[in-house]
């Protein structure tokens, strides 16, 4: 079932990617010629006036294919004879799909929250109840930190919300940081902040401050968590090209469809799983999002920067050469599919 279910999220994301490329397309009167959902074989297909609709039976992508996107020709109505501007809304409609979808996932996320979480701390590690919830002691920290400060910075990153704590936290490998609060109104940089509780000898909990849940709250989060993913997924990418990130860390749709696979089966109720799933989406279509815009030739933001180029020398790149770029740009990232495939692959033969 959880198989199923990340098919289908993959199938939501590409197809609300390529829906942006497609009715940006239309709207500006670019020629399209075939809109599909997934790869493959087709399993059924209709005209309709000059744009071809097809499903395929592969649903782990899709494209929009249109008039003179690699060439040049005497069609007036070809992507190329396109005015700039328009070429440039096409090619960046997909990630911005990409991210209202992300934004409206992280909106039902946080509707389904009992309060809404803030990045203000409540107090310290403190006595567990017999329900299995904490009263968090409320006196300061000896480190420095305070009841009521506002985490603002760890470490020189920025904190948005709680996913960035968690990140942080999880992906840490020291209980000692530097954190920047807000405290009665005003920055504080706090050095050498150890996490660190001496009389258990555990990671020092802390609790953090809610707030009722309502339109206004909800939206604000919504807000938070949307940056603190496109922070968490720019924090990855910049941890994979500086080296920080294992090559065995890295993984491909194997591994997500593997993810989505557990998250939904060791979730401990119905509201979890469903929890978890929209979380998924929001994470991967924002990664898909900010992925395609970087200026990696064959991918949106390639092109884009070909656009730029055209801006700048008052002429078009020509069409075959710019071709070839992004032809070596597809097979380096196919490469890297395989790559990140075998990593999957491996680690599901290890357990």
């Amino acid at each position: 079932m959880g198989i199923i279910l990340a098919l289908v999220i993959f199938g939501l994301i590409v197809t609300v990617h390529e829906f942006g490329h497609f009715i940006c397309a239309k709207l500006s009167g670019i020629k399209v010629l075939e809109f599909s959902i997934g790869m493959g074989p087709k399993l059924v297909q209709k005209q309709i006036g000059e744009t071809i609709y097809s499903l395929r039976i592969l649903p782990v992508g899709g494209f929009c294919a249109m008039e003179g996107e690699d060439s040049s020709g005497d069609d007036p109505r070809s992507f190329r004879n396109a005015k700039l501007w328009k070429r440039m809304i096409v090619l960046a409609a997909g990630a911005i799909m990409n991210f209202i979808l992300g934004f409206v996932m992280v909106f039902i996320m946080s509707c389904m929250f009992e309060n809404i979480p803030t990045t203000q701390i409540r107090g310290f590690s403190g006595v567990l109840n017999d329900d299995g919830t904490k009263t968090y002691y409320a006196e300061s920290y000896k480190t420095g930190l305070r009841h009521d400060d506002i985490i603002l910075k760890i470490d020189g990153t920025s904190i948005y919300s709680i996913l960035d704590l968690n990140y942080i936290f999880a992906s840490s490998k020291t209980n000692t940081h530097d954190l920047v609060v807000k405290r009665d109104g005003k920055k504080l940089k706090l050095n050498d902040v150890t996490f660190h509780d001496e009389t258990t000898g555990d990671t020092l909990d802390f609790g953090l401050v809610t707030k009722d849940k309502n339109f206004l709250t909800v939206m604000d989060c919504s807000g938070d968590i949307f940056l603190s993913m496109g922070h968490i997924v720019g924090l990855s990418l910049k941890q994979m090209l500086t080296g920080k990130l294992n090559k065995e860390e890295v993984s491909g749709p194997v591994g997500v469809v593997t993810a989505i696979n557990e998250s939904t089966e060791q979730a401990e109720s119905t509201g979890d799983a469903i929890f978890n799933l929209v979380y998924m989406t929001a994470l991967i279509t924002i990664n898909l999002g900010i992925f395609n815009l970087l200026p990696i030739p064959g991918l949106d933001g390639g092109r884009l920067i070909f656009c730029f180029i055209e801006l700048i020398r008052r002429k078009p790149v020509k069409p075959e050469h710019e071709g070839y770029v992004h032809l070596a740009g597809m097979a380096l990232l196919f490469g890297l599919m395989i790559f990140a495939t075998f990593n999957d692959v491996m680690r599901l033969i290890h357990g």
